[in-house]
């Protein structure tokens, strides 16, 4: 299933990705840090969610209390409780 995740205090504005079976595919970045953005969707490509979310969900960007990452963490986070039915 396609998710797409509004972000809150970072540069990009907007989230997609697809999670089936656990795991995390397509994932782009709207707006942001063009070639970061590009890399973090190429090394999750593939990664199991719970996995995602156990690296990336903390991690800040300068003064922020969010980064990027640690908001495509929360999307995942929630799109695998919503199928988790929580």
């Amino acid at each position: 299933m396609t998710y797409t995740y509004n972000t809150k205090g970072t540069c990009s504005s907007q989230i997609s990705f697809e999670l089936a079976d656990g795991i995390v595919k397509n994932v782009k970045f709207v707006r942001g840090c063009n070639g970061n953005l590009k890399a973090i969707s190429k090394l999750v490509e593939g990664m199991e969610a719970t996995k995602l979310i156990e690296i990336l969900k903390g991690n800040t960007c300068g003064m922020r209390s969010t980064s990027c990452a640690d908001q495509l963490a929360i999307a995942v986070e929630a799109a695998l409780n919503e199928q988790n039915g929580k």
